[in-house]
């Protein structure tokens, strides 16, 4: 069984809503502190009173986006408000559909800013020795299938997530040597707000799905699962979670 310690502080951005919240809330129910980061104050608070341990969750408002090249910085403010963590699960991020006969930089760039390069700064922080606990230390990134098995009208989406997943693949080499692993997670359609705002896509996708959408907690258990001893040999690997759908 898969258990932490109220000592072992797990940062969760994206914590205000679908993937994120339940990272959050299922790392709380078993036993760590989570540092719950989002731009939604409102719902952050919602996040934290749904929690088992709600004295255990302490919440952050943060738009990842804004100043991208200091949250380093920012993620050292956080372990010296909270003290060193012990893992990172990075869950924000924008879904993104459009043909590629009518894409823009400008749509690409905001994309890349939340799923590419907010992650690795944040990373960035986070593997610095005197912000996490080293050896044992573990992160998680959500992916996207799509990094892998694009379908149309996923350009700029899938290329934003193609990115992460490799570029994760060459952290975790790089940080083996202090002990820290890191992971991504590769969903298909998942039900939150932000798969099921398109919901006429969602419909069409649905024949694909054998076993129906997935749900929040199907990958949030397998995050607890990497970010846990239970996968201390596991690092440098990209989770396709689809049920068979491609």
């Amino acid at each position: 069984m898969i258990s932490f310690s109220a000592e072992q502080r797990f940062v969760v951005t994206g914590a205000s809503s679908g993937i994120g919240e339940s990272v959050a809330l299922l790392l709380n129910r078993l036993g760590a502190t989570v540092i719950g980061v989002g731009r939604n104050s409102e719902r952050l608070e919602a996040m934290k009173a749904k929690a088992e341990r709600p004295e255990s969750v302490f919440i952050e408002s943060k738009d990842l986006t804004e100043e991208i090249e200091n949250l380093p910085a920012y993620i050292k403010t956080l372990k010296d408000k909270y003290g060193k963590f012990q893992g990172l699960a990075y869950c924000a991020g924008i879904s993104y559909l459009k043909p590629f006969k009518i894409w823009e930089k400008e749509d690409a760039q905001k994309a890349f800013d939340i799923n590419y390069f907010a992650p690795l700064s944040v990373m960035s922080g986070f593997a610095d020795k005197r912000i996490c606990n080293g050896k044992g230390s573990a992160c998680v990134f959500i992916s996207s299938a799509a990094a892998v098995l694009s379908d149309k009208g996923q350009t700029i989406y899938a290329g934003t997530k193609a990115a992460l997943s490799a570029s994760v693949r060459v952290i975790a080499k790089e940080l083996s040597a202090q002990g820290i692993r890191a992971n991504c997670i590769l969903p298909t359609i998942i039900k939150t707000p932000m798969s099921m705002n398109d919901w006429e896509y969602a419909e069409e996708q649905l024949k694909r799905y054998p076993m129906g959408f997935g749900e929040v907690s199907d990958v949030a258990n397998m995050t607890a699962f990497l970010l846990s001893d239970k996968a201390k040999w596991i690092t440098g690997q990209n989770y396709i979670i689809d049920c068979g759908s491609f």
